[in-house]
């Protein structure tokens, strides 16, 4: 018996017709997404190993070359040996099993930038410890200072700028890198140049990647808005206190440190606050003569809206018990053919 093809119920790719009108072209390939934190992280930590390799080779950086490395496999060994402990407690596998190499080194990319930053921006002359008592202090603390943040717990201090704000602390006669560390072996054009292209360079991948464009906005009027207040109340010159924002130090961390998408807000009015709230924080600071305020500032900031998640979240679960314990209200509720009927709402 010879078998008849009912050539409608074919699609035009050979496969069943059925679910589709006959002719229809198969539906094209989507192209997956790509995950825009990943790219974030990643043009973050070649930005960073870049502007470090300039700077010891063509800018002036003046710690040993070394310095880098070695911080970088403190953060790396810090950061590894953090996760395992974690997935242990938590009963999981370590997330750096997962992805293959680029699995491995997607989860390295935040203590990279991490270990980059500390090591950049600290000067503690010929001692290297206290740099690296730094970068561990940065990867620990986000396993400790963490909150309920929209379901889940999550690290709430910047991990560079509280790592950095922890070794001055501890270490009085450790400091920032000094501004001339940035630009010291160029002519007077490139240290024009260098903030120019760090701006660009950040503004793009905060606009496209990080979208934390509102936040940068609402930290520069506010450190304006600062500075104008200590001129008009404190009677402090305004040029000196708009001039630490033609530094390359500024422009770095403006654009790389303060906008941390890991520790900031996502919606943009809450971005304007925060930026706004370190500006405002860093005049106060100044007016009692405080020194490294722009790291203190964005710690006390970061402090504050951590406490506030917890707040939150204890006044929600408070919110949740009040009202498991309310017994259920009773309503009376009349029907057709009957006298009265009480009906549990």
């Amino acid at each position: 018996m010879t078998a008849t093809i009912d050539q409608s119920k074919i699609g035009v790719d050979g496969a069943p017709a059925s679910g589709r009108q006959q002719g229809t072209p198969p539906a094209p390939k989507v192209k997956p997404t790509r995950d825009p934190r990943y790219l974030a992280l990643r043009n973050f930590a070649i930005s960073i190993s870049v502007f470090n390799i300039l700077g010891y080779t063509v800018l002036g950086f003046e710690q040993p070359w070394l310095w880098p490395l070695l911080a970088l496999a403190t953060g790396y060994g810090a950061e590894i040996l953090m996760e395992v402990i974690q997935a242990r407690l938590e009963g999981r596998r370590p997330r750096f099993t997962e992805g293959g190499p680029k699995g491995f080194m997607s989860f390295l990319l935040p203590a990279h930038i991490t270990c980059l930053a500390v090591n950049m921006l600290l000067y503690a002359n010929s001692n290297i410890w206290p740099v690296l008592f730094g970068v561990v202090v940065a990867i620990v603390q986000k396993a400790i200072f963490q909150a309920p943040i929209k379901g889940r717990m999550r690290h709430f201090m910047n991990p560079s700028n509280f790592g950095i704000t922890v070794t001055l602390l501890l270490f009085p006669w450790v400091s920032i890198a000094p501004p001339y560390h940035f630009t010291e072996n160029v002519n007077a054009f490139f240290r024009l140049a260098i903030p120019m292209v760090i701006i660009t360079a950040g503004t793009v991948l905060n606009a496209t990647l990080t979208k934390k464009v509102p936040l940068i906005v609402g930290w520069l009027g506010g450190f304006v808005i600062q500075a104008v207040l200590r001129w008009a109340i404190w009677d402090v010159a305004l040029y000196s206190a708009l001039a630490v924002m033609s530094g390359v130090a500024f422009v770095l961390f403006t654009n790389y440190m303060i906008t941390d998408p890991g520790t900031s807000p996502f919606a943009a009015r809450a971005q304007f606050m925060f930026g706004a709230g370190v500006a405002m924080v860093y005049g106060v600071l100044m007016v009692f003569n405080i020194v490294y305020t722009l790291f203190f500032a964005v710690t006390i900031v970061c402090a504050v809206r951590g406490v506030g998640w917890w707040i939150a979240h204890f006044r929600a679960k408070r919110k949740e018990r009040l009202a498991a314990a309310l017994p259920e209200p009773e309503r009376s509720i009349p029907m057709a053919g009957k006298s009265e009927a009480v009906v549990s709402a």
